[in-house]
């Protein structure tokens, strides 16, 4: 048994930047529902969880961390699952069409599925997968089932 009750995650608080041309990136090419909050930080609810923007800096500073990013990769990617390669590539064209940066477009992948990566334009990473293996259901959503055994 591990130290959390239940075992999922509740928020994803991103260290922005720009708050504001965030948020338009977040609401105006991506689709998620500003919900209001005034001030220093966004939030964004997200099938069950909650997608946090806020100023890296101070996000840093509270986490008790080095406020010292190197190279572009911040070490995470935050992803969405989609029910099809045809979802998949229609995300694709409409990000295109709203000029976000693709960092690679969407492929057959190794493991079985299909995916591809786009940034938001502070460089963090977005993944768009579909994956065969994993249900999605009514409300979006995924299942990691469990591992068959070799």
């Amino acid at each position: 048994m591990g130290v959390f009750p239940e075992q999922r995650v509740s928020v994803i608080t991103v260290g922005v930047r720009d708050l504001a041309g965030m948020i338009r990136f977040y609401t105006d090419v991506l689709g998620f529902e500003d919900r209001g909050v005034k001030g220093e930080v966004a939030f964004f609810n997200a099938g069950g969880m909650v997608i946090g923007l806020w100023d890296e800096t101070k996000l840093a500073a509270d986490a008790g961390v080095a406020d010292d990013r190197k190279g572009a990769f911040k070490g995470f990617a935050l992803a969405f699952n989609a029910r099809s390669t045809d979802e998949v590539d229609e995300i694709f064209s409409r990000l295109g069409r709203a000029g976000a940066q693709i960092s690679k477009p969407p492929h057959k992948t190794y493991w079985g599925g299909y995916s591809g990566y786009f940034t938001d334009p502070e460089g963090n990473a977005w993944e768009v997968a579909h994956n065969p293996f994993w249900p999605i259901d009514e409300a979006g959503r995924v299942a990691v089932p469990l591992a068959k055994e070799q």
